[in-house]
């Protein structure tokens, strides 16, 4: 471990409002509780920017007065973890955790440094995929326990998130030679469980087996349960045991979207552009007597949805922005506004914030007819999602992080 540079860092306790510990926030689902957001999103709001440098589409992560996010060389032979002071922007620790002779191949599309860490007091877990998973003092940045034991051949690259649930640290590695889904124990790192995708691929192809989705803790009726998507179906796991309680089959692969669930159904998306929402109610395969409807009209193959009152919200790879019943399905309105999005949006002080990988901003409310509000550029484009704390919005662009609030 090599530490590039230190500067002393806030010991601060976080308000209910003051951190964002994981991919998508503090309960997973891209909503947030925030006042005083900005309208509309462009220099005029900027309390700071920071050069973050290589490639990474990791988010960012707050906790108190610390904001954390990964990065790596291009060719993935370096691999590192940054701290970032909230209020001044300035970097608190930059270290780099890995260098790799020969990494292996990763799309350009993706990054080495996709999957986004997880935060909480004390400590920060940082995620390479089969590279490092790793936990970090966060007033040190010193390593406090590293596993790099874990084989997978990610084909395209990394991307999947790791969730904290119970004293575990669980991520997927659906890779193109084995998938599976692994609990650490948060404060030693090692194995709690490890439980193969017991899933019916139908084919040989690794390709076509390989997903980066993020899982999800949902309680069904009492019954805690992790739904972790992968590629053809997801499963329902006990977040205990590892045990599986069910499987849909949804066909896809390439899953990358956390799934949400609200009003009895888990809407997941298959990273080919088809959704379902299920009942998660059953044992074994459910496909045949839970899925409650499926779609394949305006679906995001890369961003997750919002669930805002009974209606999903979607911000598609071809730039279409869009709303539909959740109940049903039904498409209550579809808007083109150009470019692409990857980054997943984020429902706060009343509006929906959109970010496209061309660095336009579209900023509209919430209803059954679309209702922009303000559309704007800032920066070179948005692969990671933002991160909302108190009245501040935490935005990764390809090589910036930015910190975004009204001026008083």
């Amino acid at each position: 471990m090599i530490v590039v540079a230190s500067i002393t860092a806030h010991a601060t306790t976080a308000r209910a409002d003051d951190f964002w510990p994981e991919f998508r926030g503090p309960q997973g689902n891209g909503i947030a509780d925030a006042e005083n957001l900005p309208e509309r999103i462009d220099t005029s709001v900027v309390r700071w920017s920071t050069p973050i440098h290589g490639k990474g589409w990791s988010s960012p992560v707050v906790w108190g007065n610390q904001i954390w996010l990964t990065t790596a060389t291009e060719d993935g032979t370096s691999m590192s973890v940054i701290c970032v002071d909230r209020d001044s922007g300035k970097i608190v620790h930059d270290v780099k955790l890995l260098e790799n002779e020969s990494p292996a191949f990763c799309h350009p599309m993706n990054s080495y440094a996709s999957p986004t860490p997880v935060i909480e007091k004390g400590r920060v877990y940082v995620h390479f995929g089969a590279y490092l998973t790793a936990c970090l003092d966060t007033e040190t940045a010193e390593v406090r326990w590293a596993r790099k034991d874990l084989q997978c051949d990610h084909h395209r690259g990394p991307a999947s998130s790791p969730i904290l649930y119970d004293g575990k640290l669980i991520v997927a590695y659906d890779g193109f030679d084995v998938q599976y889904v692994v609990a650490f124990d948060k404060d030693t790192g090692k194995t709690v469980w490890k439980q193969d995708r017991a899933i019916e691929y139908g084919t040989d192809n690794g390709d076509l087996k390989k997903a980066y989705g993020t899982g999800q803790i949902i309680d069904v009726d009492g019954q805690v349960q992790l739904v972790y998507p992968s590629a053809i179906a997801t499963v329902a796991y006990d977040p205990q045991t590892g045990d599986s309680l069910w499987t849909v089959y949804h066909a896809g692969m390439n899953a990358s979207a956390r799934p949400v669930y609200g009003d009895g159904l888990v809407f997941i998306t298959n990273g080919m552009g088809s959704m379902v929402a299920v009942h998660p109610k059953g044992t074994g395969n459910i496909t045949d007597t839970q899925i409650e409807w499926a779609s394949r009209k305006s679906i995001a193959k890369k961003s997750s949805p919002l669930l805002i009152d009974g209606l999903l919200y979607m911000t598609s790879d071809d730039g279409i922005l869009s709303a539909r019943e959740a109940d049903t399905g039904k498409i209550l309105w579809q808007k083109r506004a150009g470019g692409a999005f990857a980054a997943s949006p984020v429902f706060a002080d009343g509006r929906i914030y959109a970010f496209n990988t061309d660095g336009e901003i579209f900023v509209f409310k919430p209803g059954r007819e679309y209702d922009l509000v303000s559309q704007s550029e800032l920066g070179d484009g948005y692969m990671a999602s933002p991160a909302v704390v108190g009245d501040q919005m935490i935005l990764r662009s390809k090589s910036t992080l930015y910190c975004v609030g009204n001026k008083d």
